[in-house]
């Protein structure tokens, strides 16, 4: 097991995460402008981290989970960034969701100083990362991917090693692109449906028992905004991020993506209404509010047969 593992970033996903590695015994310096946070895992037994240099200069690994590319490149730039202060071999692992051609920058800039990157973005809901349940898609060498897989198997039941450096965050554009759209497309179904007058629970029935199945409807919907409930597990606002770089990514790629253009505006529409903290199954509240349709809702207690 190594030796010091540091962890900066300590939200809804990164608080459980960290959590889970304190508990299985890694030894984790910490570090979040949320102070409570930062008092929960110290409580657990981690110890505070003084400044993102500190955390460089005692860790053999860093990961950061942070909201964007700015403050993963803000935080490893500069005199007192991560590159300027870790020691040669140590290893940044940043499992964000960010632009991929800046995790193409961060790798080539932590050649220069000696260092390696892996890229290990996270798979499925914050509910997962409580119960330690996260999937992980990794780019990294063969070598950095053995090493940091204990600390994958401590946080999630499922990693793929997707390749090289840039893998990881490329493949979860891929499949965030794909959940976030069917999210869109059950919204407008589920629309319809009300407006038809039809029976929820029947209608569901018959999308679930058909190629219409997607995960996002069995697995999502019946649990949060089916059942009334919109607290985030993964909100609007980080939901029109993700399509953001899809959509710019796609560009710099040369590949057209109508359809992710068309749901980006539309998360761009459920923003601008104030909506963008909700989680985003909450897109199919806001299509029936524009719409002045009843919201969907399943009887309580009713579970996808």
């Amino acid at each position: 097991m190594t030796s010091k593992i540091g962890f900066i970033g300590l939200g809804r996903m990164g608080k459980p995460m960290a959590s889970h590695l304190q508990k299985k015994g890694f030894d984790l310096i910490v570090l979040d402008l949320n102070q409570q946070a930062v008092a929960e895992l110290v409580s657990l037994g981690s110890t505070a981290g003084k400044s993102v240099a500190d955390i460089a200069r005692s860790c053999n690994i860093v990961i950061t989970m942070l909201p964007s590319s700015i403050e993963v490149e803000k935080l490893s730039y500069g005199p007192d960034g991560i590159f300027a202060n870790a020691a040669k071999g140590t290893i940044l692992m940043d499992m964000s969701t960010i632009d991929p051609l800046a995790t193409d920058r961060l790798s080539a800039e932590a050649s220069k100083h000696g260092l390696t990157m892996v890229d290990a973005p996270v798979g499925r809901l914050a509910e997962h990362a409580d119960r330690a349940e996260c999937l992980f898609m990794v780019g990294a060498s063969d070598a950095d991917f053995k090493t940091v897989t204990p600390l994958l198997n401590a946080m999630g039941n499922s990693t793929f090693h997707c390749g090289p450096v840039g893998t990881g965050g490329r493949t979860k554009l891929v499949n965030n692109y794909v959940a976030i759209t069917l999210t869109q497309v059950n919204g407008e179904a589920l629309a319809l449906s009300q407006r038809f007058g039809l029976d929820i629970t029947k209608t569901l029935a018959v999308l679930l028992g058909t190629s219409a199945n997607n995960g996002q409807l069995r697995m999502n919907f019946p649990n949060k905004v089916l059942a009334g409930d919109t607290t985030p597990g993964f909100t609007i606002d980080l939901a029109h991020k993700d399509l953001s770089l899809v959509v710019n990514a796609a560009h710099a790629a040369k590949v057209p993506m109508p359809v992710a253009a068309a749901v980006h505006e539309s998360f761009s529409q459920a923003r601008a209404a104030e909506f963008g903290a909700i989680d985003f199954s909450g897109i199919a509240d806001v299509i029936c509010e524009v719409s002045k349709i009843q919201k969907p809702r399943v009887p309580k207690g009713w579970k996808p047969s």
